[in-house]
């Protein structure tokens, strides 16, 4: 349970720090980056300062009502820590592009186009470690019609899922030493696969699974 107040404490953090910073900001603050790095996108100081802690306040309360309204529920309490400390993390990698982004609305440097998929890379890293930890529920995992079906579906493809989600964080944080015009392939390519390759194993041994009952 410790680990549900994890991510209500980032936002306040995401929050605090904007508040600080507001007055020093720029009426027009740079917002969205392409893959180049350069900026095609900007929001008022006010947009730019409040949205993304907000978004994640948004975030962190959905995520304690969605269990309450799974027909799965009962399933939460076998990784109730591990889902806060995901939903945590998700949000910390919301703080980690908010603060970039401020950092850069006040003149330090930062290559967006870098620290995104950089973040990102570590986000998987780091979930692909707890997602064999998930149990069967509707609302965070890797869902498909044929997991949700069997719980011996779901947890062979949540540990196949896991593998495949440390290497394509591992792929995605080197992916940044490439060129700009190769990084946003690069990082489509290897999220496209990290997120099939489970998908079809699920359809794969559930059809098996399917074929050796009838058998």
């Amino acid at each position: 349970m410790k680990n549900r107040w994890f991510g209500l404490i980032v936002v306040v953090l995401m929050l605090v720090a904007s508040a600080v910073l507001y007055a020093y900001l720029p009426e027009r603050v740079p917002t969205h980056w392409n893959a180049r790095g350069e900026v095609d996108g900007w929001s008022s100081r006010g947009v730019a300062a409040f949205l993304m802690p907000l978004l994640g306040l948004g975030m962190w309360a959905l995520l304690n009502v969605l269990p309450k309204i799974d027909p799965k529920r009962a399933n939460y309490e076998r990784f109730d820590e591990t889902y806060w400390l995901v939903v945590g993390l998700i949000i910390l990698f919301l703080g980690v592009i908010h603060g970039a982004m401020l950092a850069n609305a006040l003149g330090v440097p930062i290559g967006m186009e870098r620290i995104t998929p950089l973040g990102v890379g570590l986000l998987f890293v780091v979930l692909g470690n707890y997602l064999p930890r998930v149990k069967p529920n509707w609302w965070m995992g890797i869902r498909t019609p044929w997991t949700l079906e069997s719980p011996h579906v779901w947890q062979r493809t949540h540990r196949v899922g896991g593998w495949c989600f440390v290497a394509a964080g591992v792929l995605l944080m080197i992916s940044t030493l490439l060129p700009a015009h190769l990084l946003i392939w690069a990082v489509v390519l290897v999220t496209a696969v990290a997120s099939l390759v489970p998908t079809v194993y699920s359809y794969l041994l559930w059809r098996r699974e399917a074929r050796g009952a009838e058998s």
